[in-house]
């Protein structure tokens, strides 16, 4: 076996160098959007004038999750790299710094106020956010409206509402339904953008199906004025009577006027399993064969009498879904045949459009769950405060939309699908010399030359404010 043909020294270069050559891409993008303004605007949170100021903070965040930290400790790699900091103009903070800050988001007596609240033996709440949490949330809003502003063309809205656990040892965690200890958040995505609306960080303990309509109120609202048709989609925890009053209200609060087309999974009640049984075999229609099932549906006559269905209003479209495993297939307890159903208000689409529609869901709200935990830092909460470890997802979030905006307003089409560590092998983790010439600061990047020319034009595509 042949040795590599060289010695690691063991000191560190004398030359202003960088690993991450392509991060300035994800600075001018937060920049662009008008973020630190937004971030001065609405995070107030510093008590003295030393150390740096919310903007860089929150951008210093954004960078940490973009190249793969997934801890406070991260920042020290970050703070290593003299390149980076010269081609963003600040350096990174300290672990106990930014640990300091994001504790700034908490406050026990918000807790206190969510248990006194509780009735009886009610054991779940999800606590009021802190005012320097709801100025995060401006900040995202505020991304959100300057990628509608570019992108005008895109007047359909779709918003995908999920839950997902992210798992914690932390003492202060509670058990989620699976048994793990964690938490619980509440995120709505804008399917036709990838841009994450909302997120409602919740204890592990909290049900999908408690307020979700909080959420998508934040959802609906976050949506910038160019979008004219609006959809929505969720799981059998949306199927909740606040929410599904509220989608069906043309003049509904909080939220725009006219029709919102919904889909949503139905919780299976004894009736409606029923009605489903009643279903003739030649009213099935087959949606999808897949290796081992069949996929169908049918057009269900129910009525339930429950009070998420209001008896005054217009009757909602049940649809079953039927996966009927092929011979010498059986589900774990024995069967053949499992019934699902979904409810909707959309009445001109046949029934295997709508389900094919609904499971498309799968591939936005999901998969960004998956983004968060396992490509930025969502998945690791950095400490048993509750705002703290609210405003850690947020700052994910923020970045995530970052990173959306960057690949639709100024990369090439083809990375649009593009996920955050496909992004870091392309653009962002390149090795660079950073030289000064001329009173003039410059980038020499380790790169292919076409990879050189898209960050330039991308450069381009995201102008300053001035």
């Amino acid at each position: 076996m042949n040795p590599l043909p060289f010695q690691l020294d063991p000191e560190p270069a004398t030359e202003t160098l960088t690993s991450y050559g392509g991060v300035p891409l994800v600075v001018r993008a937060f920049r662009s959007l008008g973020l630190p303004e937004a971030v001065a605007q609405h995070v107030r949170i510093k008590q003295r004038d030393r150390g740096y100021d919310e903007a860089t903070f929150v951008e210093s965040f954004v960078i940490l999750n973009a190249v793969g930290g997934e801890c406070l400790e991260d920042f020290e790699q970050l703070r290593a790299d003299a390149g980076l900091a010269e081609l963003v103009g600040h350096g990174m903070p300290s672990p106990e710094a930014a640990r300091n800050f994001l504790y700034a988001f908490h406050e026990d007596a918000k807790i206190e106020e969510a248990q006194l609240r509780l009735k009886g033996d009610e054991k779940a709440y999800i606590p009021d956010e802190t005012i320097p949490l709801q100025g995060l949330g401006a900040v995202n809003r505020t991304a959100i409206a300057e990628v509608g502003n570019r992108c005008p063309d895109q007047k359909i809205a779709t918003v995908d509402q999920d839950a997902t656990i992210i798992e914690s040892r932390k003492q202060e965690a509670k058990a989620t339904y699976e048994g793990e200890r964690g938490y619980q958040p509440m995120l709505a995505v804008w399917a036709e953008t990838g841009l994450i609306l909302s997120d409602e960080f919740r204890d592990g303990n909290v049900p999908a199906m408690m307020s979700p309509l909080s959420g998508a109120k934040a959802a609906f609202a976050a949506l910038p004025k160019t979008v004219e048709t609006f959809y929505y989609r969720g799981d059998s925890a949306s199927h909740e009577h606040e929410l599904m009053d509220w989608l069906r209200n043309p003049l509904r609060e909080g939220g725009p006027a006219g029709l919102i087309g919904f889909a949503i999974s139905a919780r299976m009640s004894a009736e409606l399993a029923k009605a489903i049984d009643e279903v003739k075999e030649d009213q099935w229609q087959m949606v999808k064969e897949e290796t081992d099932a069949i996929r169908s549906c049918a057009e269900v006559a129910f009525v339930p009498g429950e009070r998420s269905e209001k008896k005054d209003s217009q009757p909602l479209r049940y649809i079953a879904i039927r996966i009927e495993k092929k011979q010498g297939h059986l589900y774990d307890d024995g069967s053949r045949i499992r019934h699902f159903a979904v409810v909707t208000n959309i009445e001109g689409w046949t029934a295997p459009k709508l389900i094919q529609w609904h499971r498309e869901k799968a591939g936005t709200v999901e998969m960004v769950h998956d983004i968060l935990k396992n490509e930025l830092a969502a998945g690791v909460l950095p400490c048993g405060r509750f705002g703290a470890n609210a405003a850690w997802l947020r700052l994910a979030v923020i970045t995530h939309n970052v990173l959306t905006a960057l690949k639709r307003l100024a990369l090439p089409a083809e990375h649009l699908s593009a996920r955050p560590k496909r992004l870091r092998f392309l653009y962002l983790n390149l090795a660079g010399r950073v030289l000064h010439h001329a009173r003039s600061l410059h980038l020499r990047l380790a790169a292919l030359l076409a990879r050189i020319g898209d960050m330039v034009q991308a450069f381009e595509a995201l102008p300053l404010r001035v």
